[in-house]
């Protein structure tokens, strides 16, 4: 397994990393930026207490810590196939400058861009679940100068896929999600017939899986990618940060089921020793990939995957 870097870390929250290039056995992983962005600190890291998590992500004097938002491009088989579409192109500008949102990447169709690849060339979009921050960049306006206009699909030619379950509880948000779950990024899809709706763990694509794995959300799913003996895993918003699948007790505010996140994680931090998968965390802009080992004292500890920068 090789892991190639473009661009600097993400530890003082710039967002100008181009891609990261991860080959697992066969199968290319391109890690995508869409933009690094502020928040509260209380929201990743819910009801720790700030003298425990300072020491890991120090906030600001405002309370903010950095948060990073990726895309996944996958070549396999042929396919190409983009893995969360992150928060895309529709955010209002006034909402970027209150996230202090860094989007010097140039988002996600730029780094395709740069890899040279168009949206037409997508023939797969994976969603782990339709959150904003992960959903977003599903659909675009089809007049960036009258959003009355309605929206499309970013990839003409993809199917989408998500949980069953995800569609049907973003399809009727309460008052605790109904901020994040926003119908143009995915309804218009399923009334056109582009979004379909999984039951279940099961192979999306050659060495491609994807794994139910609840709390965040009840439809929540982590991907797993393995060939040739190799094993790689975006948990996505199983655990957050890295620290997130450290420490079973640490969740996130935005977990819809926290105690369920707690035993989710629980067997995946078995399965990740078991497998030595490389992991892919959702937003960690410290330690964004790492392997899962225990320490001299039979700790769980994450080995953050040092990127060789080409």
């Amino acid at each position: 397994m090789s892991v190639r870097c473009s661009s600097p870390n993400l530890n003082n929250g710039s967002a100008k990393a181009a891609f990261v290039m991860i080959q697992i056995g066969d199968i290319r992983v391109h890690l995508l930026l869409d933009c690094v962005t502020k928040v509260d600190a209380g929201g990743p890291f819910g009801l720790v207490p700030r003298a425990l998590y300072k020491s890991i992500l120090a906030p600001d004097a405002d309370n903010l810590v950095p948060m990073v938002y990726h895309s996944l491009f996958v070549q396999t088989a042929g396919m190409n196939i983009i893995i969360d579409t992150a928060y895309g192109e529709k955010i209002p500008e006034k909402q970027h400058v209150y996230m202090q949102s860094d989007r010097s990447s140039g988002g996600q169709l730029a780094g395709l861009a740069r890899l040279g690849i168009q949206p037409q060339d997508i023939q797969l979009v994976i969603n782990t679940h339709l959150h904003g921050d992960h959903c977003g960049g599903n659909t675009r306006f089809a007049d960036p100068a009258d959003p009355a206009r309605g929206v499309v699909a970013t990839y003409p030619n993809a199917e989408y896929v998500v949980q069953r379950r995800e569609y049907e509880d973003a399809m009727h948000p309460n008052e605790r999600t109904r901020a994040t779950y926003l119908f143009e990024n995915y309804q218009p899809l399923y009334e056109k017939g582009q979004l379909r709706l999984l039951e279940g763990d099961c192979e999306l694509a050659p060495g491609v899986r994807g794994v139910v794995a609840p709390g965040h959300t009840p439809g929540h799913m982590a991907i797993v990618i393995e060939s040739q003996g190799e094993t790689f895993s975006y948990v996505c918003d199983l655990a957050s940060y890295a620290v997130h699948f450290e420490r079973l007790g640490w969740m996130t505010s935005y977990d819809v089921e926290p105690l369920i996140t707690l035993e989710t994680k629980r067997k995946w931090q078995a399965w990740a020793l078991e497998t030595n998968a490389l992991l892919l965390f959702g937003h960690d802009t410290q330690r964004p990939l790492g392997r899962y080992t225990l320490d001299e004292k039979g700790r769980g500890v994450i080995q953050p995957v040092e990127a060789v920068y080409a």
